[in-house]
C-alpha cells in the first residue's frame, strides 16, 4: 500500500517538473513597458472610456464640447480646464465625469504628464 500511495505522489511532482520547463526564449512574452505617454497610444483610450458618452462629436447632456479628435482634447485642456475638472474631488461642483465617479489618479496623472511633455500625438 505504501508503494502505491508513494507512487502516486512521485508521477504527478515528476510530470509537473517536466512539463513545465522550457528551453526557449524566442517564445518568452515581450513585457517591455511603453514609457512615453502620447494622445494615440494612452489619453485617447482614457477620454474614449470615460468621456466621449457625452463629449462626443455632437455633445449631448450638456457637454460644451467634442473631446473626440486630439485636437479636441489638446483645446480642452489648454482652453478649458480640462485637467481641473477631472481632478476635482469625487461630487465637488463641476467634477467630471458629470455624475460619474472620479477617473483613478494614474488617468489623471497620465493626462497631465502627457499635457507636460508637450502634447505628443
Amino acid at each position: 500500500m505504501k508503494k502505491v500511495l508513494l507512487s502516486l505522489f512521485i508521477i504527478p511532482v515528476a510530470f509537473l517538473q517536466i512539463s513545465c520547463s522550457n528551453d526557449s526564449t524566442s517564445d518568452l512574452i515581450d513585457d517591455t513597458i511603453v514609457d512615453e505617454i502620447t494622445y494615440t497610444n494612452t489619453v485617447k483610450s482614457i477620454i474614449d472610456n470615460n468621456c466621449i458618452a457625452c463629449h462626443a462629436a455632437t455633445p449631448i447632456n450638456g457637454a460644451p464640447m467634442s473631446l473626440v479628435t486630439y485636437e479636441d482634447v489638446k483645446n480642452a485642456v489648454l482652453n478649458r480646464g480640462l485637467l481641473d475638472r477631472i481632478s476635482r474631488a469625487q461630487g465637488e461642483g463641476g467634477m467630471m465625469p458629470l455624475g460619474g465617479t472620479r477617473l483613478p489618479q494614474a488617468n489623471i496623472d497620465k493626462i497631465n504628464e502627457w499635457a507636460l511633455s508637450g502634447f505628443q500625438e
